[in-house]
């Protein structure tokens, strides 16, 4: 038996993966900074540093984008495409974990 073949990547513009891209990798960061998640100062202070010029590299695919006339986001599109590279687990790194005994049951 085959494994599971994961969920096909939506089609997107050069200009749309590179934002992806750029996007996921500024969220990777911040998850790294998060000091509810961290151990220890010193590897949030490296992403903290090359958070910087991700987020030159994320304004820069959307400067891209705008210059070529992409003026909307398709949302649905983005965010298919969002999970499909695992956006929801790499997000979450950047929110503040949940508390033994909270309401939620965890």
């Amino acid at each position: 038996m085959f494994p599971a073949q994961p969920p096909a990547l939506p089609s997107l513009t050069r200009a749309e993966g590179e934002l992806i891209d750029r996007y996921l990798e500024a969220v990777d960061l911040l998850g790294r900074i998060n000091p509810a998640r961290s151990a220890d100062t010193y590897s949030g202070l490296r992403a903290a540093q090359a958070l910087v010029g991700s987020a030159v590299a994320l304004r820069d695919a959307l400067t891209l984008m705008h210059l070529r006339g992409e003026s909307d986001l398709h949302t649905a599109t983005l965010a298919r495409a969002l999970r499909v590279l695992d956006g929801e687990r790499r997000a979450a790194r950047v929110t503040l974990p949940a508390t033994a005994g909270a309401p939620d049951g965890t």
